[in-house]
């Protein structure tokens, strides 16, 4: 029996926290990760968390844990980066779900080609699964890369629009001023970001320059918020 999947309430589910451990990634990172994209997960059924107790240097605390199915565990691991430890832990629990299904004894022949027709359909599944994550994983890798916060030109690029399109949205979604210079919220909030320089005015001396940045985190929030058809208006 595989401790990476566990059988709860007659249903093989992963923790975020077992896998939290087998990515070597901070614990509050992944539940992030299925907090932020909730509403994908839930295309496979509900999520469900559970608070459960651990002990610190400082005493028992409580943290949430979100428990998730085949499919939901899949998701998750195309969402997170690449690295050798990820992926050779996504082979793990790939083959723990599947030896979890493996496990299960037909009561009789009909059961049998049932559980066969199920796993069959499991892993089409997941390979459409993978196949439809592919660009958000490549545009989410891509983001998570960049450490310094780039223009809103290089934005609109990623996003594939215009400067002025995307400075449009942005002054509707409530992000830059009608000078297109960022609100101290989304600068707060780590999503946009502000580079001063000053020129030299013909007529009234030295003037102050202010570029809007995007960071990474604020190109990651655009990505799920906008569509072609806003910025377009």
């Amino acid at each position: 029996m595989s401790n990476i999947v566990s059988i709860i309430n007659g249903e093989a589910l992963a923790t975020s926290m077992t896998i939290a451990d087998g990515t070597n990634v901070q614990h509050k990172n992944v539940l992030e990760l299925v907090r932020t994209n909730l509403n994908d997960f839930e295309e496979f059924g509900r999520v469900a968390f559970q608070t459960l107790p651990f002990e610190t240097a400082g005493g028992t605390q409580q943290r949430d844990v979100a428990l998730l199915n085949e499919r939901q565990a899949t998701l998750l691991m195309t969402y997170m980066r690449n690295s050798e430890i990820v992926k050779e832990f996504k082979k793990r629990l790939v083959k723990a779900f599947y030896e979890m299904a493996a496990g299960q004894t037909p009561k009789s022949f009909s059961e049998a080609l049932r559980l066969a027709a199920d796993q069959a359909e499991r892993l089409e599944q997941q390979s459409r699964e993978l196949e439809e994550a592919r660009p958000k994983v490549e545009f989410h890798d891509r983001v998570a890369q960049s450490e310094e916060a780039i223009t809103v030109g290089e934005a609109a690029k990623i996003l594939g629009t215009g400067r002025r399109r995307l400075f449009a949205f942005l002054r509707k979604a409530g992000w830059v001023t009608r000078k297109n210079e960022p609100y101290q919220s989304k600068i707060e909030q780590g999503y946009l970001d502000v580079k001063l320089g000053s020129w030299e005015h013909p007529d009234h001396g030295l003037q102050q320059a202010v570029t809007t940045l995007v960071t990474g985190k604020g190109l990651a929030k655009l990505q799920k918020i906008y569509s072609k058809d806003d910025i377009a208006a």
